[in-house]
């Protein structure tokens, strides 16, 4: 830049800091400006070349040498180091968006640099920060009204169309995984949303257990309707598969206690010791009595099995009395898997041997279970009406497993965004180029003076979406954003094909984003942007300054 005088205000300033503390570190107004505009710039590149459905895909190395390969842009940014403070800020700004909706991490990256990109082009030519940022204001308004009337209405819990979700969880799936993985895995996604939502309650997806089991390939993913715990029977005369089982989920303990308090027994001869054992295991051996005698009085002449499931122990002598009469006994379950199983298998947890009776039980077409080296899985499924379920993740080794599971994580969100804002938006960059025209032939006219150079900024800084879906998939950008935005000025919602280069309707190919996702960019990368270009000083000035 040609060094113009600086402003009397900025020397006085740092003349002042100086008069204080003569260590500070301080980057002056255009310096601090565009170290800013270059850390996001810096960010953006980063994030760049894993957009979409043909992004490639990054190595992270960790500190021990492990590795991780993905293209989840959330997984980039909170691994990666990043030294640079403003790169962090957006880095937050990012995970923020991931923490909320699932997906546009990578998006919002790419928006905040290209925002404060095109910014820097009318900064050079001496435009006031305070200026483009109204225009930026004004444009963030306008894009939110027009993001309303543009989304696409669909049912919501009470009817969901199955079709509209797929392509959904397919689009946000496909962004992350090999495609054939990811349509496998979309539908186990969706059924598994399904499974879990319930008319007029919000929807948990805690309720949906993600097991990974480390063996067989990754398309060996399945939805088990039911519920799979990560651990067996400890008893080696129970059956390892039982057909047709009642299964009784309880939170009472079938193994000896010792008092609470510090008590002592005093006696005088061998018999008297005996008295005092059996009177201590009586109360444990009676409910386990009771169990039996419950198992008895609704197995009795059929072949059901029975399984019992407690969150507490069961200890050595109560496991053989119930493995004689062929009950299955499994103990130490999670907390959070007896809410998933009273969900999945129906019947009710109880916590007292009191409340034993047929009511409480709950029913699974079969259980099994399944031995992986060292490990034992107990598979619970076949159950009649579920609305817990388990997603199944298998995979050969380590990387595969984790990143089968962010995309898991993120593919339920989407379905579950959908469900919950009853709307979609149109994805393969429609969105974005509908909007840079929208912007421009609209909402330009409507803001007043040099503001509008702010409006135009933000309008370019959209395209950055579907030029770099083009450059990811090998295309020319600037030809694809010029066949994009003719296509809308004639009135048609057009997105860019990735297989051919062409613009083409995105409702055909079933390309649809999260209204939330796109809300949220809107909301958020605007925001930090207009922060970052108001900055004009960057001082180190801390209480702890690095002794020199």
């Amino acid at each position: 830049h040609d060094a113009s005088p600086p402003l009397p205000t900025a020397t006085m300033a740092s003349s002042s800091i100086r008069s204080i503390n003569p260590n500070a570190e301080i980057m002056s107004k255009e310096a601090a400006l565009f170290m800013n505009i270059n850390a996001a710039k810096g960010l953006q590149g980063v994030m760049k070349s894993n957009l979409g459905p043909k992004g490639t895909i990054k190595m992270l190395v960790g500190g021990a040498g492990d590795l991780k390969l993905t293209k989840d842009g959330n997984v980039l940014l909170k691994e990666m180091q990043i030294q640079n403070p403003t790169a962090v800020m957006i880095a937050r700004t990012a995970v923020a968006q991931d923490d909320i909706t699932g997906d546009g991490t990578s998006s919002t990256v790419l928006i905040i640099g290209e925002l404060l990109k095109q910014a820097e082009r009318y900064l050079n030519e001496g435009l006031h920060p305070r200026v483009l940022v109204e225009g930026f204001e004004a444009a963030k308004k306008a894009s939110i009204k027009f993001l309303e009337g543009y989304k696409i209405p669909c049912p919501g819990v009470e009817a969901p169309d199955r079709e509209l979700l797929t392509c959904v969880a397919k689009t946000a799936l496909r962004s992350k995984l090999r495609e054939e993985l990811a349509d496998k895995l979309t539908t186990i996604v969706v059924d598994a949303v399904l499974c879990i939502s319930k008319v007029d309650e919000p929807i948990d997806l805690h309720m949906v257990e993600v097991m990974h089991m480390r063996h067989k390939l990754d398309s060996d993913t399945r939805l088990v309707s039911g519920l799979v715990l990560d651990h067996g029977s400890r008893h080696p005369d129970m059956k390892k598969h039982v057909d047709d089982a009642y299964i009784l989920t309880c939170n009472i303990s079938l193994e000896y206690e010792k008092s609470e308090v510090n008590s002592s027994f005093m006696y005088s001869d061998a018999d008297q010791r005996e008295r005092m054992v059996a009177a201590e295991r009586e109360y444990t051996d009676d409910v386990v009595r009771q169990v039996i005698a419950l198992k008895k009085k609704v197995c009795d002449g059929n072949s059901k099995g029975f399984v019992v499931i407690t969150q507490k122990g069961i200890d050595p002598i109560s496991l053989d009395m119930l493995a004689k009469e062929g009950i299955v006994g499994l103990r130490r379950a999670k907390k959070r898997n007896m809410e998933r199983l009273v969900l999945s298998c129906g019947g009710v947890c109880i916590n007292s041997p009191e409340e034993l009776s047929p009511e409480v039980l709950g029913h699974a077409g079969e259980v099994y279970e399944h031995v992986l080296g060292e490990e034992k899985y107990t598979f619970v499924e076949k159950v009649a009406n579920p609305t817990s379920c388990t997603i199944l993740l298998k995979g050969p080794n380590d990387h595969t497993l984790s990143q089968l599971k962010d995309a898991v994580r993120d593919g339920l969100r989407a379905v579950k965004n959908t469900l919950q804002d009853r709307a979609v938006v149109l994805g393969a960059g429609a969105f974005e180029a509908a909007l840079n025209v929208h912007l421009l032939e609209e909402v330009k006219k409507t803001v007043e003076g040099r503001a509008k150079r702010g409006v135009e900024a933000f309008a370019e800084a959209m395209l950055i979406i579907p030029k770099t879906l083009a450059e990811n998939s090998g295309y020319d950008a600037q030809d694809i954003c010029i066949a994009l935005t003719d296509e809308v000025a004639k009135g048609n919602r057009v997105g860019l094909d990735v297989t051919t280069g062409e613009a083409f309707d995105p409702a055909t190919a079933g390309i649809y984003d999260n209204f939330i996702v796109k809300m949220q960019i809107l909301h958020s990368a605007p925001v930090i942007a207009t922060q970052l270009l108001l900055v004009d000083e960057v001082m180190r000035a801390g209480v702890n300054m690095r002794k020199r």
